[in-house]
């Protein structure tokens, strides 16, 4: 039996508990530290990624860990901003600005969910496909709330005068407190008893059903978490952006969340947070090799991404390992007589 030294030594050492923690401990102190080194437009770009991150990241629990098409996440996530600003206008409690931009899109999409849940394949994409095709119009003409056309904007993160801190450190702060709280709670939940039923679910609705798991229960409780998680990015756009309008819910944004998904890794934590660093810094590097051409530029880079890595950015370590596995595998030499042809041959020589 290998001693306990033994099978530590067999460890790979980024698997190995101490350096687990050592690392959580690194990242922890980069982002205490890190908004006070960064300049200016770093912080708003980390801070912009922080929160189409956890847009992001709700469209994955709907999809990613359960199977289910939404092409409307980001209806949730300008409701939530919308009525972040309303909240803001109107003078309430940030805590209680908070709750409404959570709560406001969680309800919406339950009353979406219960209707819409016992739908499948197209049926399912075209309610959600109508969630932002809808939210446009209904936005610009409920003017007396949203502000129309002209949208609403919100200043209610500067910093505080006590902090010392300039706005774009204080917002930082902000986002990455509410966002890393999100990706915690959403990580315990997909690796809990939800998580493993979401994943049953995907798999095959039959099998589900006849292990005692409601797909419709389970499909309803994932949309209204996703659509909750949008408003929650919601606010969080109103803390960084601190300015919303009808383009907002724009329908392609939505296209552009499901692409930053896939590319990040549908059905990953890490991957959510990939998928929003490449929702914003795509656009801003293809508008540094060409501004006329920018769409052009970001399709060939997401076919050219999905056909290297179908399962995303996340498989990336993945892939070299397999890759490194194979060039290390040592290939039989063909001249050197193996073990088993040294017996084969001496038998024959005894016969």
């Amino acid at each position: 039996m290998p001693s306990t030294a033994e099978s530590t030594s067999r460890t790979p050492v980024l698997a190995r508990p101490w350096v687990r923690w050592a690392g959580i401990g690194l990242v922890i102190v980069l982002l205490v530290v890190g908004p006070l080194l960064l300049p200016e437009f770093a912080n708003q770009t980390i801070a912009r990624i922080g929160v189409f991150a956890v847009a992001v990241l709700g469209l994955n629990v709907v999809m990613g860990y359960t199977g289910q098409v939404s092409l409307g996440q980001i209806f949730f996530v300008g409701v939530g901003a919308y009525a972040t600003a309303w909240g803001v206008d109107n003078d309430w409690n940030v805590v209680l600005v908070f709750a409404l931009a959570c709560v406001v899109p969680a309800v919406i999409g339950l009353l979406v969910a219960l209707a819409a849940a016992r739908l499948g394949g197209l049926a399912i994409a075209m309610v959600t496909i109508a969630l932002p095709i809808v939210g446009v119009p209904l936005a610009k003409r409920l003017s007396d709330l949203t502000g129309g056309s002209q949208g609403t904007s919100a200043r209610f993160t500067d910093a505080p005068e006590w902090t010392g801190l300039y706005d774009d450190q204080w917002q930082l702060y902000i986002v990455i407190l509410i966002a890393g709280i999100t990706f915690l709670l959403t990580r315990n939940l997909v690796r809990g008893k939800y998580g493993r039923a979401f994943a049953i679910v995907k798999g095959n609705e039959a099998v589900a059903g006849s292990m005692g798991i409601s797909p419709y229960r389970y499909k309803v409780l994932a949309f209204t978490i996703a659509s909750l998680i949008g408003g929650v990015s919601g606010f969080l756009y109103m803390v960084v952006i601190q300015y919303t309008s009808p383009e907002t819910l724009h329908f392609g944004h939505s296209i552009e969340l499901l692409a930053s998904m896939v590319i990040g890794g549908a059905g990953s934590i890490l991957g959510s947070l990939l998928g929003g660093a490449w929702y914003v810094l795509l656009p801003q590097i293809t508008n540094l090799i060409d501004p006329n051409i920018t769409a052009m530029l970001q399709g060939a880079i997401l076919l050219i991404v999905l056909f290297i890595l179908p399962g995303g950015l996340v498989s990336l370590p993945r892939l070299w390992r397999r890759r490194r596995g194979s060039l290390s595998t040592p290939v039989p030499d063909q001249t050197t007589p193996t073990h088993d042809a040294v017996i084969i041959h001496t038998e024959r020589q005894d016969q």
